[in-house]
């Protein structure tokens, strides 16, 4: 057949014509709909985009949010015995390089911070009811003073404080109050009790089979993305333990200093202060601002307000050392957070879950932090090495 005769035979073929109308028209029906105009500018098409997507990201964090809320008796003291964990995995791994087996070193650790944690507490507890009898005739001295400055400063008689203080107590001492005090703290008390067997039971098996659980974790997230989120945990982790280190570093030099203030100036409650200051170092401004007025109102009612005095500059010295050297020496850009994410951070925490929400905020925000630079490819370090197991290398033949 001639080139001819197939043209013609191509042009009386009714499936290319078929396919040819087809062709044409999806090239029509494709122009037209892109031309199609909805009276919407770019801008506003721009503006709708980001605003769905803003409204998808804030409904997930409200959801987020109010599930941590109403589980909050099994986060926090989860949370907790991770930031336990990240403290204590160095003492772990000490005993295991004496040849402990995992299981018997991580119970261990967990035994010995217990007894640590009650020597502390049965040390200030034995140091309060020492100078009990001292302590409460300073603070009625110490309340006669405040009476006296108030009677001379603000004009009150002492027939006016003496009903304020009538009120006071008519409504601390109140039926329903104080039945409603009661049993608020009786519930705190339970929570706090079961709270601190989760945290323990939770140390345990972090420290046991952290690895173990980690590598759960990774599995249940789908396979393309199982190694960002472990590179991801990684940094958390390292950002997470720098974060606790270093708290730790400082709260201590921050107890031993006001401590030795304290000592200096013959204050009572000495070993109780520094306590109190160790453990308000871990809540970022608001544990130290308490911890602080605490010494000096123990200053001021021991030894008067002179005494009080130097004891706030001593306070506001240790502090300031802590801000300015030791933090940023030891941080590092590990834990670099801003410090208006860390007020903001402090007080989520504490809408959502009280003193202990204070505690886990700033670490919370770290780890957030670390784990979005990195995903971003921002981090400030290289990344941090993953374990693989050794491949076992083939005999020769």
């Amino acid at each position: 057949m001639s080139d001819v005769g197939r043209d013609e035979a191509a042009d009386e073929s009714p499936v290319a014509d078929e396919e040819v109308l087809e062709t044409s028209s999806e090239s029509a029906v494709g122009t037209s709909s892109a031309k199609v105009d909805h009276g919407v500018t770019p801008a506003m098409e721009i503006a709708s985009a980001w605003a769905w997507r803003f409204l998808v990201i804030v409904a997930a964090v409200g959801v987020i949010g109010y599930a941590v809320r109403y589980l909050s008796e099994v986060v926090v003291p989860v949370t907790v015995g991770v930031l336990l964990t990240a403290l204590l995995v160095p003492v772990t791994k000490g005993l295991q390089k004496l040849r402990l087996p995992r299981g018997l070193a991580a119970g261990v650790t967990v035994i010995a911070t217990i007894i640590v944690v009650a020597g502390l507490l049965t040390l200030v507890g034995t140091q309060i009811a020492g100078q009990f009898e001292d302590l409460s005739k300073q603070v009625g001295e110490g309340v006669q003073k405040l009476r006296d400055l108030a009677r001379i400063n603000f004009g009150l008689t002492d027939s006016d404080i003496t009903n304020l203080f009538k009120q006071i107590q008519k409504q601390i001492t109140s039926g329903g109050a104080l039945g409603q005090q009661a049993a608020a703290v009786g519930t705190t008390a339970t929570h706090v009790v079961a709270g601190l067997f989760i945290s323990l039971f939770c140390l345990f098996f972090f420290l046991y089979q952290g690895e173990q659980i980690w590598s759960w974790l990774v599995r249940l997230f789908p396979r393309r993305a199982r190694d960002k989120a472990d590179s991801s945990g990684r940094r958390a982790w390292v950002s997470l333990t720098a974060f606790v280190r270093a708290t730790v570093i400082v709260a201590a030099v921050d107890a031993i200093g006001i401590s030795l203030g304290a000592a200096i100036l013959g204050l009572p409650l000495v070993s109780a202060i520094g306590i109190l200051v160790f453990v308000g170092a871990f809540i970022p401004v608001v544990g130290a601002l308490v911890s602080g007025i605490v010494a000096v109102l123990v200053a001021l009612v021991a030894k008067g307000p002179i005494i009080a005095i130097v004891m706030l500059a001593v306070v506001v010295g240790v502090q300031q050392l802590e801000a300015h050297v030791l933090q940023p020496f030891l941080m590092g850009r590990a834990v670099s957070v801003h410090p208006l994410a860390v007020i903001l951070a402090i007080a989520t925490g504490v809408v959502i879950a009280g003193i202990v929400g204070a505690l886990v905020a700033v670490p919370t925000a770290a780890v957030l932090n670390a784990i979005v630079n990195h995903l971003a490819g921002n981090d400030p370090d290289p990344e941090p090495p993953r374990r693989r197991r050794p491949r076992p290398v083939p005999a020769e033949d």
